[in-house]
């Protein structure tokens, strides 16, 4: 059943049966430009006027909780019984229709990583965790110089270019494809399959059938066409290594979870790392050779500027309090990660306020937290991928500088994921790497 608070007529109109304390102007609309706009001042509004937990309402008239208290959400996240993975959970399965743009990154009752709960879910966890402790770091990091420069070749010797198209955008997924063992004339195809998914427009299922297909033909070929595991040096090879069994379809789904959170947010890191430096006289030292200001950026954007903005999500196991919201049994809670970095209450206990972030304190939620928090060895990944993409781009164009007013930068058109939409900039035009202008 649907909360009482949340439950309302097309018309406006209460029809929970006696809930005259949660009209329905206090549920806040999961959408709109605010959310990429002033989404740090929509919070602050949300928690003065709705506490720390916010009944909000998505895409379809679908009811949700938003937890952007820092205290509630570590308590969210802390139980994975209560508050559970469990997606079949869920109240408003009926309302749903199949072709609801939110359903790719909302609900999928899928076998992966990100799907499961409980015994299921550490299994699949136990089999992507020991497949990314694979990675080798310092070859990682070869990787992301090689396809650094390549990329940067490709707009150096012109002056200008838009950072997030040709390069945010493509060096993880270019990457990532690599890791994989994904041909790297896909990671175009992938990179647009997985935006259009995430933005949850009209192509969003369009966009996330496509990134099935491209991933589940990836699995069958390194599976072989027998049904048979062939060696590889990749890491898809290393999931089927795994000692317990999985199925091509598990494999597939854990596939589609590793690359969708390790592209998605990885683009998005870079980008509001360099939207920062590019913006805050505080980072001007990192375009003279600074490599410590780098490392400071990206942890302040992590605070301030998270990759996942809110994160589906959490189903309610039964009947519970939260704060002072009532949450019936599946009922949906979203995990506010950058509502919750910006509370007041954390902030007031750490040193110089708002500086906090400066001194690379890394108590943020940006990765999450608790049982399904991106595990240590992902986020080690996509740090090293923006880490040496901005290392780069700062050594081969060191006065690079924005085209445009920092006002007119805009964000990608989601309250789920927080990146920028374009990051035109200016340079001395330099050589490429291989000689050629």
């Amino acid at each position: 059943m649907t909360s009482p608070e949340m439950a309302s007529s097309a018309d406006g109109s209460d029809q929970s049966g006696g809930c005259p304390a949660h009209p329905r102007s206090a549920v806040v609309p999961l959408s709109g430009p605010r959310f990429h706009t002033d989404r740090l001042r929509l919070y602050n509004e949300m928690r003065r006027e709705h506490g720390p937990v916010v009944a909000v309402e998505l895409a379809g008239g679908i009811p949700a909780w938003l937890v952007i208290g820092y205290r509630e959400l570590h308590q969210v996240t802390s139980d994975p019984n209560l508050f559970t993975r469990d997606a079949e959970l869920w109240n408003q399965w009926p309302n749903i229709p199949p072709d609801w743009p939110l359903l790719p990154m909302v609900a999928q009752r899928v076998p992966s990583i990100y799907f499961t709960a409980g015994a299921e879910h550490r299994r699949h966890k136990a089999m992507v965790e020991a497949a990314l402790e694979w990675v080798d770091p310092f070859a990682l990091r070869r990787v992301c110089e090689e396809l650094s420069d390549q990329l940067i070749d490709g707009f150096c010797g012109r002056g200008e270019a838009e950072l997030v198209e040709e390069f945010a955008v493509r060096l993880p997924v270019l990457t990532l494809a690599r890791v994989l063992g994904f041909p790297d004339a896909q990671a175009p195809e992938l990179a647009w399959a997985m935006k259009t998914l995430a933005d949850g427009g009209a192509d969003a299922q369009g966009g996330y059938a496509r990134f099935a297909e491209l991933c589940q033909a990836q699995v069958r070929l390194e599976w072989g066409v027998q049904g048979h595991k062939v060696p590889g040096d990749n890491m898809i090879a290393e999931m089927m290594n795994f000692p317990r069994p999985f199925t091509e379809a598990e494999f597939t789904f854990n596939v589609q979870a590793v690359l969708a959170a390790g592209h998605l947010t990885t683009t998005d890191w870079l980008s509001n790392s360099l939207r920062l430096m590019l913006t805050d006289e505080r980072f001007a030292v990192a375009f003279g050779g600074g490599r410590r200001s780098v490392s400071q950026a990206m942890n302040e954007a992590l605070w301030e500027d998270a990759p996942n903005q809110i994160l589906v999500g959490r189903w309610a196991a039964r009947d519970t309090r939260l704060a002072d919201k009532m949450i019936r049994s599946g009922d949906m809670v979203l995990l506010g990660l950058a509502g919750a970095n910006a509370d007041p209450h954390v902030r007031e206990h750490l040193a110089d306020g708002a500086e906090l972030v400066h001194a690379g304190n890394s108590a943020h939620f940006a990765f999450s937290h608790g049982e399904y928090r991106c595990p240590f060895p992902a986020q080690q990944i996509g740090e090293i991928i923006a880490l040496t993409g901005i290392e780069v781009l700062l050594d081969r164009l060191p006065d690079l500088d924005l085209a445009v007013p920092p006002q007119n930068l805009v964000r990608r058109p989601s309250p789920f994921l927080s990146g920028m939409t374009s990051l035109p900039v200016r340079f001395t035009p330099v050589r490429a790497v291989g000689g050629t202008p």
